[in-house]
């Protein structure tokens, strides 16, 4: 009797689970079939009125004419458009000049061209607020052999001869003394009542000036003058980092090696005359005396400065888009012996032989050996 009455009862909880699941489903069926589904509505983009401008292709550099295959058109707003700030017509453009460098895809304007290129073009490739001015090329060593072109950043390190100097003479030490000698005997004919005249006599050459020094063995001083004038002590230094070269040697001629000249090349050119002498066309290179750097006002007067007291210029090549400043020290004879660790040769009672006075560079010093002596 147990077990149908626990039968029963779970038919009863099924059929009301199924009961209470029939009426959900009615009600979201009811649900979905009151709601109404409204249509979207369409976004209508408005059409924006454009007109177009001229704008460059490529990089004009500061006083570059502006050429057809540098330029090219693009649609611009016309409600941002302003009536004469830039071009409409690529025609407009051509054959004018950059006022200053314009960099690619840039829209052009008015204030950044030129109808007339008056001046040099040099003077056009200045920044605002710089100069140019020239300074002498020594030799290819202090040139870097030659490398560097209008384009490149440089630095420039400046040598210069410091000696001493008498500030009131402004001549250099040691001075010259004359001893003087005692009264003469001519005495001028009419004297002033209160005045003395007394003629010394003095040596034709002057002895270049000494000092005394106390002798410890001859336990006494004696006057030392010196053997020789005074020798320059030589300083160098970096004098500017990362400087605009402008131009290498003169703008009016030519300095690269374009032009040629004929050399005679002796040989058998044909069987009719075997002694004709061919010609060919070799370059001729013509080496720069002088470079053109845009510096600063002030930079340009020291450098001028430089150049008219005798210094030594030399360049060192930048890599391309390094600008970074790097503080140096000044090259002198004792920075020389402690950055590097250099000692005074000790005197020693042997040396090497032949004696070497100048160093000389490699393949110029030929040593000779000595014609022996015959015996005897």
């Amino acid at each position: 009797m147990a077990p149908s009455s626990k039968r029963i009862g779970r038919i009863f909880i099924y059929v009301a689970i199924i009961g209470v699941l029939a009426v959900a489903v009615i009600f979201l069926l009811m649900r979905n079939a009151g709601t109404t589904t409204e249509p979207v509505a369409e976004i209508v983009v408005p059409q924006t009125e454009t007109v177009d401008i001229v704008i460059t292709t490529q990089k004009i550099g500061r006083g570059g004419e502006i050429t057809a295959d540098a330029l090219t058109t693009i649609p611009y707003p016309k409600q941002d458009f302003i009536e004469g700030v830039f071009f409409l017509r690529a025609a407009d453009v051509v054959g004018k000049w950059a006022k200053s460098d314009i960099e690619a895809h840039t829209p052009l304007t008015g204030d950044m061209i030129v109808s007339t290129l008056s001046g040099s073009y040099a003077a056009f490739q200045v920044p605002k607020g710089m100069v140019a001015v020239t300074i002498p090329i020594s030799d290819r060593l202090s040139f870097v052999g030659y490398a560097p072109e209008a384009g490149d950043h440089i630095n420039l390190i400046v040598t210069l001869l410091m000696i001493e100097m008498d500030s009131d003479f402004q001549s250099k030490l040691p001075n010259a003394s004359l001893p003087l000698g005692g009264p003469g005997p001519t005495i001028p004919e009419k004297l002033p009542d209160s005045l003395t005249v007394y003629t010394f006599n003095l040596p034709e050459t002057a002895i270049s000036q000494g000092k005394i020094q106390y002798d410890a063995t001859m336990n006494q001083p004696i006057y030392v003058v010196p053997t020789e004038s005074q020798r320059p002590r030589v300083v160098s230094q970096t004098l500017l980092q990362d400087v605009l070269v402008l131009n290498v040697g003169d703008f009016k001629t030519q300095t690269s090696s374009n032009g040629t000249e004929a050399v005679a090349i002796p040989g058998i050119v044909n069987e009719a005359e075997p002694a004709t002498v061919a010609t060919t066309a070799v370059a001729s290179v013509v080496l720069p005396d002088t470079i053109t750097l845009v510096v600063a006002p002030q930079d340009a007067v020291t450098l001028t400065y430089l150049t008219y007291v005798g210094a030594r210029f030399t360049l060192a090549l930048r890599a391309p888009g390094d600008d970074q400043r790097i503080i140096t020290q000044a090259g002198t004879l004792q920075f020389l012996l402690d950055q590097y660790n250099i000692p005074l040769p000790t005197k020693l009672p042997y040396g090497i032989e032949p004696r070497i006075d100048v160093l000389e560079l490699p393949g110029q010093y030929q040593y000779i050996l000595p014609t022996p002596t015959p015996e005897s």
